[in-house]
């Protein structure tokens, strides 16, 4: 909202109208809240770090500690393998709920519903202790220790992947629903199957909606490998847990995983913003501004000066 204060008309006194000047409208109370909510962040932050039996000295000791790089690398292969589970399975999911045929569109239905409706927590701890009830599996005459062949690493890859695997089929199927079904009958009356229709017309348009949700999934499960502990998978958590029953400072190895936890998800942040960024290339105008951009527009880009108000003209009987 603006004020708008203009000048005398032009039909008095002989003159031309004076320039419109546009006021702003001030919100006093937007910068007052703010203000309060920057006191009490800062209240809440000064609180933590002033507590007098926290030791940021073992904080520094053990950010670098080898264990815990240990655990970021466990965490890191935990999340690419469960997430190439999810990805690869939840796309055969939706091609399968979306399928005609009925058996299979139930069969991919009954999947999503009860991974989706039970913890992955549970899953993880079933797989983890499925040898109580299965000690071997295998074909025919050829059998395998379940311990051996579902480890606790094996067992937090299947629990966290088969799970996420239910989310991934649903983000997929929304993104092949909002493709136009016009571009499918015109793919298919020119001989396509369909498998070549998914493959070449509707998945490449999918990505543009599957993407966003993609990496947020992507996201969260590098931090729901945490839930691996049940298994006793020596993951970033994990570690931080182990070396804080050891030394009694369990708070500061909980900053030291929250640290990386923080930084590893920043990093998948960027990648995911670059990614949606490529994707909207033919769907948008104009492509968003990178941050490199943004800062660089906002130190190069200054604001001209407003051109001078020109001098009154007396009217005569020549202007009338």
């Amino acid at each position: 909202m603006t004020e708008i204060a203009s000048g005398p008309s032009s039909s008095q006194g002989g003159r031309r109208p004076e320039a419109i000047k546009a006021v702003p409208v001030r919100h006093r109370w937007r910068w007052v809240s703010a203000a309060l909510v920057l006191l009490f962040a800062f209240g809440a932050i000064y609180t933590v770090a002033t507590a007098p039996l926290l030791r940021w000295q073992t904080f520094s000791e053990y950010l670098f500690q080898g264990l815990i790089f240990d655990g970021i690398r466990l965490t890191l292969v935990l999340t690419v393998a469960a997430m190439v589970i999810g990805i690869v399975l939840g796309i055969v999911l939706a091609v399968m709920r979306l399928s005609p045929n009925p058996v299979m569109s139930a069969l991919a239905w009954f999947y999503i519903w009860f991974f989706r409706g039970t913890p992955v927590l549970v899953q993880i701890f079933f797989w983890f202790n499925l040898a109580i009830i299965l000690p071997y599996v295998g074909v025919g005459g050829f059998r395998v220790s379940t311990n051996l062949l579902i480890t606790a690493v094996m067992a937090a890859i299947f629990g966290l992947g088969f799970n996420e695997a239910a989310y991934m089929a649903e983000i997929v199927r929304a993104g092949i629903i909002s493709v136009e079904h016009g571009q499918t009958e015109a793919a298919q009356a020119l001989g396509m199957t369909r498998l070549q229709v998914m493959r070449r017309i509707v998945l490449p348009q999918a990505m543009r909606v599957i993407i966003p949700p993609t990496g947020n999934e992507t996201i969260s499960m590098l931090k729901t490998t945490s839930l691996a502990f049940v298994a006793s998978v020596p993951e970033l958590f994990t570690r931080a847990d182990q070396i804080g029953n050891f030394n009694f400072r369990y708070v500061e190895l909980l900053f030291v995983a929250s640290f990386w936890y923080l930084l590893m998800t920043s990093v998948l942040t960027v990648g995911q913003y670059y990614l949606e960024r490529y994707f909207a290339r033919g769907a948008a105008r104009e492509l968003p501004p990178t941050p490199f951009q943004r800062f660089r527009r906002l130190l190069f880009t200054y604001r001209m000066p407003l051109p001078a108000a020109e001098p009154a003209v007396p009217v005569t009987s020549e202007h009338r």
